[in-house]
Formats: structure tokens, sequence, C-alpha cells
């Protein structure tokens, strides 16, 4: 058996502070930002990226997200075939956005 400590900050007061909704908060937020990630990573190749220096990593990361976030918008879950269909079309990215 392992154990592994996580330190959290927390506005909230000692009798408000239960550990299990807290773990629970933190294991919601860690899956949020795994999910972004993980698709950043390998749908998009991100971690190969050569942009390394200055605001070219945030400013390549903008319009990833955009895209992940239009995608599951509309309700799409596999973000690497919507990816794939919507780049066969230069129409369907605007379609999907609402701009044609």
């Amino acid at each position: 058996m392992t154990t592994e400590t996580v330190y959290a900050i927390t506005n909230l007061r000692v009798h408000q502070a239960k550990p299990a909704q807290l773990a629970a908060w933190i294991r919601g937020h860690c899956a949020i930002e795994n999910k972004i990630h993980w698709v950043r990573d390998v749908t998009y190749d991100e971690d190969r990226s050569q942009i390394r220096t200055g605001t070219g990593p945030e400013v390549m990361a903008a319009p990833r997200n955009a895209a992940i976030g239009a995608l599951r918008t509309a309700g799409i879950t596999n973000i690497v075939a919507a990816t794939r269909h919507h780049a066969r079309d230069s129409s369907r990215p605007l379609a999907l956005l609402g701009i044609t």
C-alpha cells in the first residue's frame, strides 16, 4: 500500500473543509486539466512543438484550445476523428462555428 500526500490551499475554515469533499474537488480539477492537456499533447502533438520562447507557446495553445472547445460544445467526444473530418474541407470548421 502506498500513501500520497497532496497539499492544497483553500479559503474554507477548518470545520468547513471536509477531507473527502476536498479530495473530490481536487480530483475533479485534475480530471479537467488532464482532459485538455492530454488532447493537446496526443491529438496536436504539442509536446514536440519547436516553439518554446516568448509568448509563442501560449499563442499556439490558444487556437488549439478554441478548436477543442468548439468541438466539445458541438457534442463531439472523439476530437481526433473530428479534427481529421474538419481538416478535409475548409467549409466544415466554419459551419461548425455557424459562420457559413
